[in-house]
């Protein structure tokens, strides 16, 4: 299966962004792509410590923006994260949606752990995700037709107990949509998801944000496609594009089945 990651720039400007999305899940079908995946905060990047102006439902226009992409396209299209709208509360999910290739919602994923650090000293800013985003609390794969996708955002790479639950559900790509930081992304993001794509046998699909967003936000970039085995398939660079690879299911089942380490759990 040909995937593809769409890395952007994204600002607090909705429309513009969902018109940059929009061309390049376009450029992505161009290349043969028929599994696409946006990064996190895709539509809405807000500047650190602004309120979220734009929180909407599952019914809004950001994924009905890529619903009709889906359908016009026919592909399948994951949503990498926006601020979705919770009832009774001043705060958002940050939300990714997988939505198939009809259309329809697949999966939908609120993000469980949140970004709460203080890089200072590393050169970098105070970040307090909490203050505006509620946790989720629900681990989610989808069974679609062509692999079962485990989802997840950004932050929850630190967590690797969260991939061991995908994979025992029987998750074969792990989807990990991310705005991560300049200060962190250069020693820990390629360490951390070629790690979880060894340890769960699994293909990683990192779509990220990159380049700067504001005078007070910038993102690593480096989006990347890892193979079970831990290689890197195909990596973006540091400015908005598609990052394109090929996904062999077979070559993921000659891994488990060589070295059966998921089977050899005994926690």
């Amino acid at each position: 299966m040909r995937v593809a990651l769409v890395q952007t720039t994204s600002t607090d400007d909705v429309a513009a962004n969902l018109a940059a999305a929009s061309a390049l899940i376009e450029e992505a079908v161009e290349r043969g792509a028929a599994f696409v995946a946006l990064p996190e905060n895709f539509a809405f990047l807000r500047r650190e410590g602004a309120p979220i102006s734009c929180a909407q439902g599952l019914d809004g226009e950001i994924v009905g923006c890529l619903q009709a992409l889906a359908r016009r396209l026919r592909v399948r299209i994951l949503g990498g994260s926006f601020p979705e709208s919770v009832p009774n509360d001043t705060r958002v999910f940050n939300t990714s949606v997988l939505i198939s290739p009809a259309g329809e919602l697949e999966a939908v994923y609120r993000k469980i752990h949140l970004f709460d650090v203080d890089l200072a000293a590393s050169g970098g800013g105070v970040y307090r995700e909490s203050a505006f985003v509620a946790p989720g609390a629900e681990v989610v794969v989808a069974h679609t037709p062509d692999a079962i996708v485990g989802l997840s955002v950004c932050y929850d790479l630190r967590f690797p107990e969260l991939y061991r639950a995908l994979a025992a559900r029987g998750a074969q790509i792990l989807v990990v949509p991310s705005a991560f930081t300049r200060e962190t992304g250069k020693d820990h993001w390629e360490v951390l998801l070629r790690a979880r794509a060894i340890e769960n046998q699994a293909f990683v699909l990192a779509p990220a944000q990159c380049g700067r967003h504001s005078e007070s936000r910038a993102s690593h970039g480096r989006s990347l496609i890892v193979d079970p085995w831990g290689l890197v398939l195909a990596q973006g660079g540091d400015r908005p594009g598609v990052v394109v690879a090929d996904c062999d299911f077979a070559e993921l089942a000659r891994i488990r089945a060589s070295l059966p380490a998921l089977e050899h759990r005994r926690i």
